[in-house]
C-alpha cells in the first residue's frame, strides 16, 4: 500500500509526528508506522493514543529527554567488558528518564488507562543513577566523590605538586639561578616539571635533561633538588589511574547487573514517547477519537484535512457506505472535489495507524483492508506513458485488487480521452467496483456521471458549492445535490470575451443546458431550504432559551415562596406564643379578681377587668393576623352598618368575605372567607353591594391572589396541664411539650394535674421535674391549689 499512501500524503503525517518525538528509536519507530487491518488492534491503539492525550491534558506531557539507546553498551558491562565514560553517561541518561516517568506516573493515581502496564515495568535504581552522577564528571574526568581512596591519593598528588612548586619557585626567584634561565617559569615535560634553561648554561644547573626546543637554545633541565618530588608523583598518578580504573570497572559491574532491566526499561520509553507524540500531534491537529467498526462505513462530522491550516481548512461532512456504496462529487476546479477525497483517504489511513483524527464528536470511520488511490496527473516521459495511458493503468491494478474491505478513490475519472468514450468508460469501471463490494469515491465533471448517480441506486450525488455571485468556490460538500461546473461563469470573470462565451454557449447541446438549469434550479431551492433550516433551528434555539430561563425563573419564586411561607410560619409561631401569654395574663387577672370578690370596689373591678378583656382580646385578633394593611382609601366610611350575609371586600388581604355573624356594636365582627373565619375590625372591610361596584365606585375586578398566610392565635385557658388519666409515657411526653411553651411564652410558674391515685403518675412527673433543664424548682400543691393531685413548677 505504500504507493496509495504516498498519494495521500500519509508520509507528511508520519514526518509531523516523527518531529515531536524525542529520541532517534522513537523517531525511527514513528516513521515505520504502517497501517493495520485488524479491527481489534487499531480500536486498542487508537484507545492509547485517546487516553495519553486525556492524561497529557488532565496532568501535563510527561517529560521526554534524548536518550539514546544502551542495550548495546549494557550487554557489553553484562559480559564483563568495560565500557567508556561516555557510554556510562548514557546509561545514566537513561536512569533519568526512566525515573521521571514513573516519578510522573505516580501523580495519576486513580487513573487507568490502556497505558498502565507500560507505566508498571518501569523499575528507577536511583542507587545506581545516583552512584553513576556522584562518580562521573564528563567523558574523560571521574570525580573525587566516586572514592574515598581516589580523593586522597588526589590530595597527594596536589600537596606533592605545591611542595614541588614552591622548590622551583625559591630557584627561580634566585638571582644566581636566574641568569641562566630563558624565562622565569616552570613548565611541564614528559610529565615532569622543568625549568627552561638557556644551551650555554646547561653546565650551570645539575639535573636531568629532558626536552630540547626546536632552535636548540633553550635545554629544558629538571634540577636533582625535586627528582625526588617528581618521582613521588608520578607514582601518586599511577595509583590514581589505577584507582580510576577499578572505579570504571566497577561502575561497569554494576550497570551489568542492571542491564536487562534496562534494555527492557529503554523499550518502555520509546514506546511510551511514541504514544505521547501521538497524542501532541492530536493536540497539534486538534483531534477526536471516532467510533472505530469494520463495516465499510463511514461518518465523518466536520472533517478537516491536517496538512491545511485549520485557520483555512473549510470543515466537511462526509458519508460513505451506510444509504449508498459510491459517492460521485461534481462542481467547479479549485472547488475542494480533490481535498475532500484525500481527507478520506488520508483519515482512514491515520486512524489505522494509530492516530485520532480532526473531526468532531460523533463521527464514524472505518477500517478497510485496502485503501486505493488514483488522484494526480501521473504523466510519465521516462516510460512513454500519456496522462491517460497512466490513470488507466492504475485504475486496472485497483480494479485487481478491490474487494469488499476497499476504499477506492478516483480523481476524473474517464478524463484524459473523448469526453463521450471518457464518460461511458468511467461508468463502466464503476459499475464492476460495485460489484466487487468496494466503496468508492470519484470526482467528475462528466454529465453522464450525474445522471448516472440520480438513475442508479446505491450512487449518491455530491458537490463542492460554488457562490455564484461572488463566482468564488466555498469549499463546502454538499451531499445529494450535482454540481455545476460553472466553467462560462469562472471564465467571463476572468477576463474571457463575452462574445466567445456567448458562442460557447450556443454549442452546448440543449439537454446539456437543461441539466444545467435543472441541477441550478435544485440548487436554488436547496441554499433556501438550508436558510429556512438555519431560521428553524434559531429559532428553537432562541425558544429553547427562552423555556430555560421561564424553568429558572420559575425554580426562583418557588425558591422564595418557600421562604416566605417559612418565615410566616414562624412568624405566626411567635405571635400565638405572644398571644398565649397575654391570655394567660388575663387569666391570672381574673383570679385576683375572684380573690378579691368580697372587697367594696369589687364590681367597679369587675367592669374595668372587662374592658380590658375586651380591648385585650382585639388587640389579640389584630395581632394574630400579620397581614400588613393595604388601605387605598383610608377615608373610606361603610354606607351602612353591617348585617349577616353581607358580602364584603377585605381590603389588606384583597380578598372577599360574607359577614357570618351578627355585629355586636363594637368595631369587630366575624367574616367568613372560603373555610377560614376570624374576627375583623371593621375599618379593614369595604361593602360590597349587590350591582357589585367597589367602594372607589369603580366596577370590581376580580381580587388579584397574594401569597399571604394569616395565622389566627390559638386562645388557651391557663397555664395548667391537666394529664390524669394518662399512662406515664404519655404524661411525661405532654409535660415536655407543656414546658417548651411556657417557655417560648415567658410564663415563670406552671401547674401539672395529675391526680392522686396511685402515685405512679406523679412520681413520674417530679422524676422529670427533676432532670428537665429548665425547672427551677417544684413543690406539691397547697390547700386551695389541688395539694397532693397537683405539682406546682417554677420555670428558670
Amino acid at each position: 500500500m505504500d504507493k496509495y499512501l504516498k498519494t495521500l500524503e500519509l508520509d507528511k503525517i508520519l514526518e509531523m509526528l516523527a518531529e515531536l518525538t524525542s529520541n532517534e528509536e522513537t523517531r525511527r519507530m514513528a516513521l515505520a508506522i504502517r497501517p493495520d487491518t485488524d479491527l481489534a488492534a487499531v480500536r486498542r491503539e487508537c484507545l492509547k493514543t485517546s487516553q495519553a492525550f486525556s492524561l497529557s491534558v488532565q496532568f501535563g506531557t510527561p517529560p521526554f529527554s534524548n536518550f539514546k539507546d544502551i542495550c548495546s553498551s549494557a550487554a557489553r558491562a553484562k559480559s564483563g567488558a568495560v565500557i567508556s565514560l561516555r557510554d556510562l553517561m548514557d546509561i545514566a541518561a537513561m536512569l533519568r528518564q526512566i525515573k521521571s516517568l514513573a516519578d510522573w506516573y505516580d501523580h495519576c493515581e486513580g487513573v487507568e488507562t490502556e497505558l498502565d502496564y507500560l507505566f508498571s515495568r518501569l523499575m528507577p535504581n536511583d542507587w545506581l543513577l545516583e552512584k553513576l552522577e556522584r562518580s562521573i564528571i564528563s567523558e574523560t574526568e571521574i570525580s573525587d566523590a566516586a572514592s574515598p581512596e581516589l580523593a586522597a591519593i588526589r590530595r597527594k598528588i596536589n600537596r606533592a605538586g605545591m611542595q614541588l612548586r614552591e622548590t622551583l619557585d625559591k630557584m627561580i626567584r634566585n638571582k644566581t639561578t636566574q641568569q641562566y634561565l630563558q624565562e622565569s617559569t616552570v613548565t611541564i615535560r614528559d610529565g615532569r616539571f622543568v625549568l627552561p634553561v638557556k644551551s650555554e648554561y646547561r653546565g650551570q644547573v645539575a639535573g636531568l635533561i629532558h626536552d630540547t626546543s626546536a632552535t636548540g637554545q633553550t635545554i629544558f633541565i629538571e634540577p636533582m633538588a625535586i627528582v625526588e618530588a617528581n618521582n613521588d608523583i608520578r607514582l601518586l598518578e599511577g595509583k590514581e589511574q589505577e584507582e580510576i580504573e577499578r572505579i570504571i570497572r566497577e561502575l561497569c559491574g554494576n550497570c551489568g547487573e542492571y542491564a536487562d532491566i534496562l534494555c527492557e526499561n529503554y523499550r518502555i520509553c520509546t514506546e511510551l514517547n511514541l504514544y505521547f507524540a501521538k497524542s501532541n500531534l492530536a493536540a497539534k491537529l486538534n483531534c477526536s477519537l471516532p467510533e472505530i467498526t469494520d463495516d465499510g462505513s463511514m461518518h465523518l462530522k466536520k472533517a478537516r484535512h491536517p496538512l491545511i491550516d485549520r485557520k483555512k481548512a473549510v470543515p466537511v461532512e462526509l458519508s460513505l457506505g451506510e444509504d449508498y456504496q459510491t459517492l460521485i462529487i461534481t462542481g467547479p476546479n479549485t472547488g475542494g472535489k480533490t481535498v475532500a477525497l484525500k481527507t478520506a483517504g488520508l483519515l482512514s489511513a491515520m486512524t489505522m495507524c494509530g492516530l485520532l483524527i480532526p473531526v468532531a464528536d460523533g463521527s464514524r470511520i472505518s477500517v478497510f483492508r485496502h485503501i486505493l488511490a488514483d488522484i494526480g496527473d501521473s504523466q510519465s516521459i521516462e516510460q512513454n506513458l500519456s496522462t491517460f495511458s497512466s490513470h488507466t493503468n492504475k485504475v486496472i491494478e485497483i480494479l485487481d485488487t478491490a474487494d469488499e474491505n476497499s476504499l477506492v478513490l478516483l480523481d476524473e475519472l474517464g478524463s484524459g480521452t473523448d469526453p463521450v468514450e471518457g464518460a461511458a468508460l468511467a461508468v463502466s469501471i464503476i459499475r464492476r467496483l460495485m460489484s466487487s463490494g468496494a466503496k468508492i469515491m470519484v470526482t467528475t465533471h462528466y454529465q453522464e456521471l450525474k445522471v448516472f448517480a440520480i438513475d442508479s441506486e446505491g450512487v449518491e450525488n455530491a458537490s463542492c458549492e460554488f457562490d455564484i455571485e461572488t463566482l468564488r468556490p466555498t469549499y463546502r460538500l454538499i451531499v445529494g445535490s450535482p454540481g455545476i461546473s460553472n466553467a462560462f461563469a469562472i471564465s467571463e470573470s476572468l477576463g474571457m470575451p463575452k462574445d466567445i462565451i456567448e458562442d460557447a454557449k450556443a454549442r452546448v447541446s440543449d439537454a446539456n443546458i437543461r441539466l444545467e438549469d435543472v441541477i441550478g434550479k435544485l440548487d436554488a431551492a436547496r441554499i433556501e431550504l438550508e436558510r429556512q433550516k438555519e431560521d428553524i433551528s434559531r429559532l428553537r434555539a432562541e425558544a429553547a432559551a427562552h423555556e430555560e430561563a421561564v424553568r429558572r425563573e420559575k425554580e426562583e419564586l418557588e425558591r422564595f415562596k418557600a421562604d416566605e411561607l417559612e418565615k410566616a410560619r414562624q412568624r405566626a409561631m411567635t405571635i400565638i406564643e405572644q398571644t398565649k401569654a397575654e391570655s394567660n395574663e388575663l387569666l391570672d387577672e381574673l383570679d385576683r379578681l375572684r380573690k378579691e370578690k368580697d372587697k367594696k370596689d369589687f364590681s367597679e373591678n369587675v367592669s374595668g377587668m372587662k374592658s380590658r378583656t375586651k380591648q385585650s382580646f382585639n388587640k389579640m385578633y389584630d395581632t394574630a393576623n400579620p397581614v400588613a394593611k393595604q388601605d387605598p382609601n383610608a377615608d373610606y366610611k361603610l354606607p351602612r352598618k353591617l348585617r349577616r350575609g353581607d358580602t364584603v371586600y377585605v381590603v389588606d388581604l384583597q380578598r372577599k368575605g360574607i359577614i357570618s355573624g351578627d355585629p355586636d356594636g363594637s368595631e369587630f365582627v366575624y367574616v367568613q372567607m372560603g373555610v377560614m373565619k376570624t374576627k375583623m375590625n371593621i375599618s379593614r372591610l369595604r361593602l360590597e353591594e349587590p350591582d357589585k361596584v367597589t367602594y372607589s365606585g369603580k366596577p370590581a375586578k376580580p381580587a388579584r391572589k397574594m401569597n399571604k398566610v394569616g395565622v389566627k392565635a390559638e386562645r388557651r385557658g391557663k397555664m395548667e396541664l391537666d394529664i390524669r388519666g394518662c399512662a406515664c409515657d404519655d404524661g411525661v411526653y405532654q409535660l415536655d411539650q407543656f414546658i417548651d411553651q411556657a417557655v417560648m411564652s415567658n410564663i415563670s410558674t406552671i401547674y401539672i394535674i395529675h391526680g392522686k391515685g396511685t402515685g405512679l403518675l406523679r412520681k413520674a412527673v417530679q422524676q422529670r421535674l427533676k432532670t428537665h433543664p429548665s425547672i427551677k424548682s417544684f413543690r406539691l400543691g397547697v390547700y386551695g391549689e389541688g395539694e397532693d393531685g397537683v405539682t406546682v413548677a417554677e420555670l428558670k
